[in-house]
């Protein structure tokens, strides 16, 4: 995220020779960027880095290429590996690049004498190559491994980067080397890339992803700035570091950082103009105009910013800028390209002031070449801004029905509300595409009406009427009503459609979670698997990661959370790449990935999939998996010691129900509070809760056997946690075994082994000895990974099974897995200095260095080492002389800017 180059002052020579000064120069590593956040992913003892002898780092201005070798710098520094640092340039021929390379060498691995018969003009004269054999053949055999890091190789010559290539190619085994560019890497180095003898590193991998921005923004601001908050500027940035990095500058600068993110997230204004500002600011007029010109559109290909702009040039252009500014994120060997989100949007805002009619032939010639390559719906939407409304509607009717098919519910519902009611009377197929729109998510009343129309007009046949009722099934399931989902679709249950319909893989959903709500999961998998799939199943990829998401969650109905993983993290991590971060079944699997996550104790992972999520999921989500994210954000908070926080989520989730007339989703939100106060005995409190969840069942007993069914566990644990909290044990018990076998009935794993738990517990407080049950269901908990289940259930209960555990490990006499984590205490952070173990100092000299920046005395120094003072006095000498400093504080600057001191202001 930061790309500091040494400011060269007139220290350069005139001569050909560069002056010692400018080697110096040269090869001291910059200072680390402020807040460096290491990414473990991309630690250099990560398995795609760590057997590489040669790496290559190559991106765009803004991607943290040099933060990314600062990091790696520390850690081979702190792993006794010695760093030379090379900042390359245009000059850097042959002859200047072999002195900067054993200047690097001197300066990084406190070896003065390295290469002197190098540097005889008589020797470095032989050939161009010859002088970069001797310097391999001086490094190999220096008794250390030594990692040589160019920075800014895209600036060396051609000759320059022939040379680099050749050491590159003939590194000894106790030589690394990092290279890192702009561009240009692939050429000279394709060879090493193919055979494997190198790794690259692109614009992809440094991008930043969530955990890792919350990671920086919490070590910059800390709890001011909340999880969801990271997420929003993820989102926003998309982990661009650069973009990253200009927001925390704007944050740093606020006061209220929060609120800093909430303006830069919310859209175009003064602050993204400001931050884009920054970086287009030295463009030519041209250069300004047509970036603002292209930004009309979100995707940009060479053609199409020809046919915007007029410009035969354009493609030159594109690629130049592309090439030369930090604002644009593409793909590798494609034409294809975007401007950043925060730059598109800045840039839209000055498309904005230019006259309308400029604008509008802008859209109208992007809807002539999106057109004629068949990106029919972008089409729509430049010919509806271009005033060209009949066309738009045209376009929107040949491929908004396909939207629905790919998922793109967003896009249909944005053009609900541009399509004129006589247009879709007159558009059947539109009309048809917005109900299944509005049915999947919590406009049920308008989807039905939608369908009402279809159904009254002319030539309603059997198809028709069958896809309405799937709309109409739709509409019940995410309404909370089963049983109406059932009835709808019972009908039509025993008919499924062609099998190259893609209607068949809806039908195949909608037997599977018909099966999920009459407590049938293994049915529902072989729903899913009796699907036939065609040539035509990449047209069916979000209709089958439904599929995907009703497979994972009978895995989680049933506990089994080592298999839903399996499902639901690719499931994930593919709805992300189609669909964005933020698309309502990305968010499902979201939710579910978190709820696995958090049963198996990793909690930053369980937040950071649920950061920025709930406000979709509230919108456009089944109400089982916003039961499920909701509870699972709660217990989160719970764990971390925000109990208070824990309850308002609950509290807010019981307002969704009330406002959606979602009983259930109230009766769940009771419940988990109630589980809660339960751990702490606040009997009455808990009185109050099962009264009233006791109301809302009686309130809506007329509802069906499905609904009522998917509630009386619920309400079973709920009596249950209460009669605990009143340490009324044979109470409990008798709920327990009511709930115990509503558990049993609808497969539910997870409830039956809490429950068993439970149950143990309360037969242990009767006096019965109940060991062998307990330690049953925390065997149960350790088999499927349901590390947290019998830690929620309640306190007292995790602690005996923790002290049950140790006492039957004791009998066996061998050590079992521990079913129940732990509290993993933080490191505790050791203030002042440190010195960074390296090969360059020797273990006195650097706990001396580390009290000599302390302001130590020679006496303190002494007393402090149990050494004395003669030895402290020779132990300075030994450190001025490799610091090359005349002075203790002078040592203590040098051993700073050579990365073996860390922790000084």
């Amino acid at each position: 995220m930061h790309s500091d180059r040494p400011f060269l002052m007139a220290s350069i020579s005139s001569d050909s020779q560069p002056s010692t000064t400018e080697l110096v120069l040269k090869t001291i590593a910059p200072r680390a960027p402020l807040n460096l956040v290491a990414r473990a992913r991309l630690s250099a003892e990560a398995a795609d880095y760590h057997d590489r002898q040669v790496t290559l780092v190559q991106a765009p201005a803004g991607y943290g290429k040099t933060s990314l070798l600062a990091q790696w710098r520390r850690e081979y520094l702190a792993r006794g590996i010695a760093v030379a640092w090379l900042l390359a340039d245009e000059r850097d021929d042959p002859e200047r690049l072999l002195r900067a390379l054993v200047q690097a060498v001197r300066t990084g691995c406190a070896r003065p004498t390295f290469g002197g018969l190098l540097l005889d003009s008589a020797i470095a004269s032989v050939g161009e190559l010859d002088g970069a054999t001797g310097w391999l053949a001086e490094i190999a055999v220096l008794s250390l491994d030594v990692v040589l890091i160019v920075d800014e190789a895209e600036r060396l010559p051609a000759a320059g980067t022939e040379m680099l290539a050749y050491v590159l190619r003939n590194a000894p085994q106790n030589l690394r080397v990092v290279v890192a560019a702009r561009r240009g890497l692939e050429a000279p180095l394709a060879d090493l890339l193919t055979y494997g003898q190198a790794t690259l590193v692109g614009r992809d991998t440094l991008r930043f992803r969530l955990d890792e921005t919350i990671a920086l923004i919490g070590g910059r601001f800390g709890e001011r700035v909340d999880a969801d908050a990271c997420a929003r500027l993820f989102e926003v940035t998309d982990g661009w570091p650069l973009g990253l990095q200009l927001a925390l500058a704007a944050m740093a600068h606020a006061a209220d950082p929060r609120k800093a993110v909430e303006t830069i997230a919310s859209g175009p204004g003064s602050l993204r103009e400001h931050l884009v500002g920054a970086l287009i600011a030295n463009l030519s007029a041209d250069d300004d105009a047509f970036l603002t010109r292209i930004s009309a559109v979100d995707m940009l290909h060479p053609a199409l910013c020809e046919a915007l702009t007029g410009d035969p040039h354009a493609s030159e252009r594109l690629a130049r800028l592309v090439s030369e500014t930090p604002v644009f994120i593409t793909v590798e060997d494609d034409a294809w390209c975007r401007l950043h989100t925060v730059v598109r949007d800045a840039l839209r805002v000055r498309l904005a002031r230019l006259p309308a009619a400029d604008r509008e032939e802008l859209h109208a010639r992007a809807t002539r070449w999106l057109v004629g390559q068949g990106m029919i719906e972008e089409a729509a939407r430049h010919a509806h801004a271009a005033g060209q409304h009949g066309t738009a509607y045209d376009l929107a009717e040949r491929s908004l029905h396909e939207a629905v098919r790919q998922g793109h519910l967003s896009v249909v519902l944005d053009w609900l509300d541009l399509l004129p009611e006589g247009e879709l009377e007159q558009r059947p197929r539109l009309r048809l595409a917005t109900a299944w729109a509005l049915a999947v998510g919590q406009r049920h009343e308008e989807a039905q009406r939608q369908v009402e129309r279809i159904l009254a007009g002319p030539a309603v046949g059997e198809e028709l009427r069958y896809e309405c009722a799937l709309i109409l099934s739709a509409a019940a399931y995410f309404a909370d009503e089963p049983d109406r989902f059932v009835a709808l679709f019972e009908p039509w249950a025993g008919s499924p459609p062609d099998g190259k319909s893609w209607l068949a893989q809806v039908h195949a959903n909608r037997l599977a979670a018909r099966a999920m709500l009459l407590g049938e999961p293994a049915q529902a998998r072989r729903a899913q698997q009796s699907v036939p799939h065609g040539e035509g199943v990449q047209r069916l990829g979000y209709l089958l990661r439904w599929g995907e998401h009703i497979t994972g969650s009978t895995y989680l109905w049933e506990g089994q959370m080592p298999l839903a993983e399996e499902v639901m993290k690719p499931a994930l991590a593919s709805a992300e790449a189609e669909l964005g971060r933020r698309h309502p079944l990305t968010c499902m699997f979201a939710a579910a990935c978190a709820a696995i996550a958090y049963e198996d104790d990793r909690l930053d992972e369980a937040a950071a999939l649920l950061a920025n999520r709930l406000d979709m999921l509230e919108r456009a989500a089944t109400p089982e998996t916003v039961t499920l994210a909701y509870c699972t954000a709660a217990r989160i908070a719970a764990v971390r010691g925000s109990e208070h926080r824990a309850l308002d989520m609950l509290e807010a989730m019981h307002a969704l129900g009330v406002s959606r007339r979602q009983p259930r989703l109230c009766i769940a939100s009771l419940a988990e509070q109630l589980r809660m106060h339960a751990g702490r005995y606040r009997a009455e409190t808990c009185l109050a809760l099962v009264g009233r969840i006791d109301d809302i069942v009686a309130r809506e007993a007329g509802r069906g056997p499905l609904w009522r069914e998917s509630v009386a566990l619920l309400q079973s644990l709920a009596h249950a946690d209460a009669a605990i909290a009143a340490r009324n044990w044979q109470q409990a018990l008798d709920a327990l075994d009511a709930a115990g076998k509503q558990a049993d009935a609808m497969k539910m794993g997870r409830y039956r082994i809490e429950i068993m738990g439970l149950r143990a517990f309360a037969q242990q407080q009767t006096g019965v000895d109940a060991t062998a049950l307990l330690l049953e269901a925390v065997n149960l908990a350790q088999t499927f990974r349901l590390g947290r289940t019998l830690l929620d259930a309640h306190p007292a209960l995790a602690d005996w099974a923790r002290r049950a555990g140790s006492a039957a490990e004791s009998e066996d006499g061998a050590r079992a897995p521990a079913a129940l984590p732990n509290v993993r205490p933080r490191p505790q952070e050791t203030g002042g200095p440190r010195a960074v173990p390296c090969v360059v100092l020797t273990p006195k000299e650097r706990e001396i260095l580390e009290l000599l920046a302390r302001n130590l005395t020679n006496k303190e120094i002494a007393r402090a080492g149990a050494i004395g003072e003669g030895t402290v006095k020779w132990h300075l000498k030994n450190l001025f002389g490799k610091l090359d400093a005349s002075s203790r504080k002078h040592a203590v600057r040098r051993a700073a800017v050579l990365g073996l001191l860390e922790g000084t202001i």
